[in-house]
């Protein structure tokens, strides 16, 4: 794949840029703030973008709102965000167009090679990859509450590995279960979350911001 990495710090940047050559892929432009990334995007037209949340000058959001940038530049430009946090309204941002093809990891997450190059893969795609920290405390935080609390115990397990981007072989796999089962369970969700018939990667991504509570 052609990525672009975005990220201030220069140890973990080239650190990325690394990782990224050694399987395989090929780094089209690293770059420090958002701005470059945003150029980056718009010239190179990569496969994904690798982005550190914070960056210059204040630290805070500029990374997000960089590749939020990107994508009104370069729309469904698929993006991997990093962070040292959880802040579920980073995701919820970068998934409102409804377009997926976007993922939000914890930085430790990294360090976990395979599980970082799977999900950048599938974010590259065109899934939703919502780091498996972030999905738990959404999950905790809307058990009792909306059209979440309407789901069976079941069903918000289904619901929170569709928000960590696996698919339905991987979710029958991983749950011992057939695949038609699967179907049935995610159907269920749809109608309890109100989402009509629409592209099936569509709906993907709304129940994830029902989840996101967007």
């Amino acid at each position: 794949m052609r990525i672009v990495v975005a990220d201030d710090s220069v140890l973990l940047r080239e650190g990325l840029v690394r990782l990224l050559v050694e399987d395989g892929h090929q780094v089209v432009a690293a770059v420090g703030d958002g701005p470059a990334l945003v150029a980056a995007v718009a010239a190179h037209r990569p496969d994904v973008s690798v982005v550190d949340v914070r960056m210059p000058p204040t630290h805070t959001d500029e990374g997000l709102r960089a590749a939020v940038a990107a994508r009104s530049e370069v729309p469904g430009t698929p993006v991997l965000m990093l962070s040292q946090y959880v802040e579920a309204s980073y995701a919820g941002d970068l998934l409102a167009d409804g377009s997926g093809a976007v993922g939000y990891l914890l930085k430790d997450r990294v360090a976990r090679i395979d599980e970082f190059l799977d999900a950048l893969v599938r974010v590259a795609r065109g899934g939703t990859v919502l780091d498996p920290q972030v999905v738990a405390q959404l999950l905790a935080g809307r058990r009792r509450d909306g059209l979440v609390a309407a789901l069976t115990a079941r069903e918000r397990e289904i619901l929170a590995l569709m928000a960590e981007g696996h698919s339905n072989s991987a979710l029958s796999r991983r749950l011992v279960i057939t695949t038609s089962a699967v179907e049935k369970h995610i159907g269920s969700i749809f109608a309890k979350l109100g989402l009509p018939p629409d592209d099936a990667r569509h709906r993907r991504v709304l129940a994830v911001l029902t989840l996101l509570g967007t």
